[in-house]
């Protein structure tokens, strides 16, 4: 059941990046473009986090916490500097 929950996460964070980007491609604001980033990035650490809890014999625990950190340093950066 756990696999299935992170799974649909996964595929929430993949459908919320593709219309960010898509937003951003129709109007260019610029902060749509850090958040659907931070999404796809979202997308990769819960894929990590699936294939993880599959496979028992892997431990992905560092590689999405960088993920998450960069991901979150995107949105942060986006709404630093690109908010008006």
């Amino acid at each position: 059941m756990a696999i299935f929950i992170y799974s649909l996460c996964a595929f929430t964070a993949l459908l919320c990046s593709g219309l960010l980007l898509r937003s951003y491609h129709k109007t260019k604001y610029r902060l749509l473009l850090w958040a659907g980033l931070c999404f796809v990035l979202q997308t990769v650490n819960n894929t990590l986090l699936v294939i993880d809890k599959l496979v028992p014999s892997t431990d992905f625990l560092t590689w999405r916490l960088l993920i998450a950190l960069i991901s979150m340093m995107f949105l942060i950066y986006g709404l630093i500097w690109d908010c008006e």
